[in-house]
């Protein structure tokens, strides 16, 4: 929205925007994007993507990448820039970064509450962590979240960061094949993820995740989801944001003016108040995921696709079969679109390795074939 007014401002005329759309309660945006493009009097584009448009574009999505991507998001980013390259477009803005310069990511604030604990005298955290251990808390409602802000608390940063973690939750050895649990260390994704937030020398919790957040959510994931769907669909992609001069002054910035108290990007929205409007300014934080686990559950060609896959994934020895006919007999089922992440992530790595086959003289059983 800031970057359609903004250009709307500097060419002189309407800004071309594009959205993308889901027909599913909860994870439509459009009638923002609708109020942003009455607002700035853009020339406004959009498109619902639908379950037909998943199963045309799975495996061009996941064999476009050198690697396996399990965002799913990458294909609403793909349509919509699909969309604009239809409409005769040669370069596409991007907000990718706002959130991660200006504080507006809702674990910023999330975290912040679990500092107010590691903050507190050892003495009274000792009394806190003794009185919610019990058996019985974990039966009662108020007691139960109390004690899973304790559990989280307790856990330093930025490992607290993977306690939603769904492949830790349900538990390597119940997921992973041991043969292939043999030949990785499981250790060494957080050991990257600790040696990287210690290499952020600053002080405030707020500027440290910012820090981590510019390598593993926009290096490893926001920006190359973008790139990459912009160049398969015939156009390239620019990032106001991260230009040089908005980094070094996001730099500068006071942290509390990023997170000020649990107010998300609030300097940033201060700063642009009366030029946004103000329904924009105060709506809650929204993801770009698709409704996958809900669709996966109501169209036949779509489960027959995603299915097929975790079928096929079986001969790699990397996830247990049993775990795959469970996934896709009982959890699924269970809550759709919780396990509907799993489904999908485990689709795109067997859709990749469908497109990228191992080198000759390699075998299913070679872990260099199993993993890019």
């Amino acid at each position: 929205s800031t970057i359609a007014g903004m250009l709307g401002d500097v060419t002189g005329a309407a800004a071309r925007t594009y959205s993308i759309g889901f027909d599913a309660e909860g994870f439509d945006e459009m009638s923002y994007a609708r109020i942003a493009a009455r607002h700035f009097k853009t020339d406004h584009h959009e498109y619902y993507i639908t379950p037909r448009d998943l199963v045309e574009n799975i495996p061009k999505i996941a064999a476009a990448y050198d690697q396996p991507f399990g965002n799913s998001s990458a294909l609403p980013t793909y349509y919509c820039a699909k969309m604009a390259h239809d409409d005769g477009v040669d370069v596409i803005l991007g907000g990718d970064g706002g959130d991660e310069l200006f504080g507006g990511n809702t674990r910023y604030a999330k975290q912040r509450v679990f500092g107010y604990y590691e903050a507190a005298p050892q003495a009274l955290r000792a009394v806190i962590d003794t009185m919610v251990r019990p058996d019985f808390v974990g039966r009662v409602p108020f007691a139960k979240k109390a004690k899973s802000y304790v559990d989280q608390a307790n856990v330093g940063m930025p490992d607290r960061l993977q306690t939603y973690n769904q492949l830790m939750r349900l538990g390597y050895a119940n997921v992973l094949q041991p043969d292939f649990l043999a030949d990785v260390d499981l250790d060494e994704p957080l050991r990257n993820m600790r040696a990287w937030y210690r290499r952020c020398d600053a002080k405030s919790l707020v500027n440290r995740m910012l820090a981590f957040d510019l390598k593993y959510t926009l290096a490893d994931n926001d920006l190359p989801k973008v790139v990459r769907t912009c160049e398969l669909a015939g156009v390239a992609a620019a990032f106001p944001f991260l230009d040089d001069r908005v980094v070094a002054f996001s730099a500068r910035l006071a942290p509390e003016l990023k997170l000020k108290g649990l107010q998300l990007r609030w300097f940033f929205k201060e700063a642009l108040r009366g030029f946004l409007p103000d329904a924009i300014l105060s709506k809650s934080k929204h993801g770009f995921g698709l409704p996958f686990g809900i669709w996966l559950t109501q169209h036949a060609n779509l489960r027959e696709l995603a299915f097929g896959s975790l079928e096929s994934l079986k001969r790699r020895d990397i996830v247990q079969p049993a775990f795959l006919d469970t996934l896709r007999d009982d959890l699924i089922t269970q809550h759709a679109s919780y396990y509907g992440e799993m489904v999908w992530v485990l689709m795109m790595l067997e859709q990749w390795f469908l497109a990228h086959p191992p080198a000759i003289g390699m075998t299913s059983n070679d872990a260099s074939a199993r993993l890019p």
